[in-house]
């Protein structure tokens, strides 16, 4: 059995981001020492790693969730269900990334406009083109 410190050490995480888990119904202590002291064991300290995974690849703690019911009573679900919860994921991320190119072109698009020179940003063509973009959406 594990204390709280010393789940989060072997997990190389802060106490903070276990309790975290715990207020968010993720994880629950095994049992509580005499003491009081939360307890966990290597079952917890499995269902812990799984959690770290799951967010180091981008999922949110509803998916988490989602992934750990199905992990709980796997019998009872289908590949077909963690597969969902990935490519929808998946979908995201790709949306996201395209959004993010869209902002990077129109970056480059205003940087490649302004000489970026120590004159007066009287006529500077960044400020006037978000000037410009600030008139059409008002229209």
């Amino acid at each position: 059995m594990y204390r709280i410190g010393e789940l989060a050490q072997r997990c190389q995480i802060k106490t903070d981001t276990l309790r975290f888990y715990e207020k968010h119904g993720l994880l629950s202590p095994s049992t509580r020492s005499d003491a009081g002291y939360r307890l966990y064991d290597q079952e917890d300290e499995q269902k812990l790693w799984f959690i770290i995974r799951a967010k180091r690849v981008g999922f949110s703690l509803q998916e988490i969730t989602e992934l750990l019911s199905i992990r709980l009573e796997r019998s009872q679900h289908t590949c077909a269900e963690p597969k969902a919860i990935t490519d929808s994921k998946l979908a995201q991320v790709e949306a996201k990334i395209k959004e993010l190119e869209i902002f990077k072109a129109s970056l480059q698009k205003l940087s490649s406009s302004c000489c970026g020179g120590i004159e007066s940003a009287s006529h500077c063509s960044i400020l006037e083109a978000l000037d410009a973009s600030d008139k059409e959406s008002q229209c």
